[in-house]
């Protein structure tokens, strides 16, 4: 059978032990205590006078050579630090004694010590006085019972006379569901282990799966063209406003398709449906024509041979001059503006700017969606050909209306005092615009569903009836919808229906 190929059992291999990578971490992570723990570690012991055994041979001037009694002295630099995965607070001690820890030098006697902090935990020092517990004795410190958060560390630097170099040096002290232990004291040219055994064995064992996997993928010999790919030509027709992530699309596949060519025409969603349902019923003895075309939302009555295919959630935004400040509007608001009710800027706090009001055609998918979602109602009739000024000097409102969405942007960021719509990321391109929110929630594919934004609609393609399936407008249609062309599609701004939050909202809608 062809499933049991060598790059399938490598894959199978690889995904198992990932798995069983994965469930042994969350068996360890369920099953293994997590204590508390202080852990200390001896970073110096070094002779400073001439006299001590087993130690390096050494210089001495100043002080370590003039001060009486220095003969046998060493130098101990202790580190005790919260090596744990939780805090540590002073009663977790559990000492019947005002201190916490006892530190023991074997065979020598503490002369002097010095503390010193981690950084950023200058709290630390308040705890290190007598009241806190804090002396020595002979071979004996006795260390306060000190807070320490994870991480947090304090030294013992300790002046000793008496024993050898090396001599042994231990901390004991209770800890409340926790442990005092030594830790391993690297060496300065000793470069600590990035990962623990068991994380460089599954890791050596899946780079070798992976490798391996890549190996046979390269030398196989497979020229076939990847998966779902058709050759010939398909023209892509309808919405503007979805046009640049359909070219981006169609450039993707076409490389990773050799021999298909795909045109894209938009001249707005019902042009576009009209051209693939007059086209259809010309060339319907011949089977479902190379033309598939896209709209913002679902097509209107009619139109029975027609079969929808849902590809994102869209989302649009009105966008206004720069001379406007205004960042929000009501909705209410903006149903005052397209009825003519509100004709200035300044009416809601902006400057004294006549508004204008810069549309789509009727063709337009995002128009369709605006009147629908927004408006509630039709826009008002056309009353200017420029979008300066009034054509009809009876019209209530300065209405114009444009061929694409590109037009749309570009007059708006042109005209103060201008307001328009278009596809999300198209409104945030231009310079010279910005969008508006609508009742104080800002269109975000990250809070589709949960927000109250209304500026939204579903992309749909369309094919006339059912396209054959090796043919390029199926092939083209599946890559849109499941495809990879799922990530042009993410990052054009639209949430694709084949996510797992795109299926609930698309089917919803």
């Amino acid at each position: 059978m062809e499933w049991f190929s060598a790059e399938n059992v490598v894959a199978v291999l690889t995904a198992v032990l990932g798995v069983l990578a994965s469930v042994g971490v969350l068996w360890y992570e369920r099953r293994v205590p997590r204590r508390k723990r202080i852990g200390y570690r001896v970073q110096m012991d070094t002779p400073i006078g001439r006299d001590v055994s087993h130690g390096r041979a050494n210089v001495r001037l100043g002080l370590f050579n003039e001060t009486p009694d220095m003969a046998d002295a060493t130098l101990v630099l202790l580190r005790v630090e919260n090596d744990g995965s939780q805090s540590i607070g002073d009663s977790d001690y559990t000492g019947r004694e005002l201190h916490g820890l006892t530190v023991e030098f074997t065979d020598r006697t503490v002369r002097g010590i010095a503390v010193t902090q981690s950084p950023n935990a200058d709290h630390l020092m308040e705890h290190f006085t007598p009241a806190g517990g804090m002396r020595h004795s002979g071979p004996l410190i006795r260390l306060p019972r000190v807070p320490l958060n994870r991480n947090e560390h304090f030294k013992l630097l300790v002046l000793l006379t008496g024993g050898n170099v090396g001599s042994p040096i231990t901390i004991t002290g209770g800890i409340r569901d926790g442990v005092v232990a030594p830790n391993k004291a690297a060496r300065p040219d000793e470069k600590p282990p990035l990962f623990g055994r068991a994380a460089r064995l599954i890791t050596v064992a899946l780079t070798v799966c992976v490798v391996t996997l890549a190996s046979i993928i390269l030398v196989r010999d497979d020229s076939r063209p990847p998966i779902g790919c058709a050759t010939g030509e398909l023209t892509v027709t309808g919405s503007t406003a979805f046009a640049p992530v359909v070219r981006e699309l169609a450039d993707k596949y076409e490389k990773e398709c050799e021999g298909s060519t795909i045109q894209v025409d938009a001249h707005g969603s019902t042009a576009g449906i009209r051209r693939l349902a007059d086209q259809g019923a010309k060339e319907a003895k011949y089977g479902s024509p190379a033309l598939v075309a896209l709209s913002d939302g679902p097509k209107t009555g009619g139109y029975p041979q027609l079969r929808e295919n849902r590809i994102a959630v869209s989302l649009f935004s009105l966008v206004v001059n720069d001379r406007v400040p205004v960042r929000d509007l009501s909705l209410e608001d903006i149903r005052k503006i397209y009825q003519g009710d509100i004709r200035n800027w300044k009416v809601l706090g902006g400057p004294d700017l006549k508004v204008l009001l810069v549309s789509r055609d009727a063709n337009s998918g995002t128009r369709e969606v605006f009147q629908r979602r927004v408006l509630g109602r039709n826009e008002p009739a056309q009353s200017s050909h420029d979008c300066a000024t009034k054509d009809d000097p009876h019209a209530v409102v300065t209405r114009c209306e444009l061929d694409s969405t590109e037009q749309v942007l570009s007059t708006v960021a042109k005209l103060p005092g201008a307001i328009g719509y278009s596809e999300l990321r198209a409104g945030t391109e231009l310079k010279g615009l910005h969008q508006l929110a609508i009742d104080g929630a800002t269109p975000s594919v990250d809070t589709i569903g949960s927000s109250a934004y209304p500026y939204r609609e579903i992309e749909y393609a369309y094919s006339y009836g059912q396209p054959p399936a090796d043919s390029l407008a199926s092939s083209f249609l599946g890559y849109l919808s499941r495809g990879s062309g799922q990530d042009v599609i993410r990052t054009h701004g639209h949430l694709p229906c084949a996510t797992p939050k795109g299926l609930r909202i698309c089917g919803a809608d």
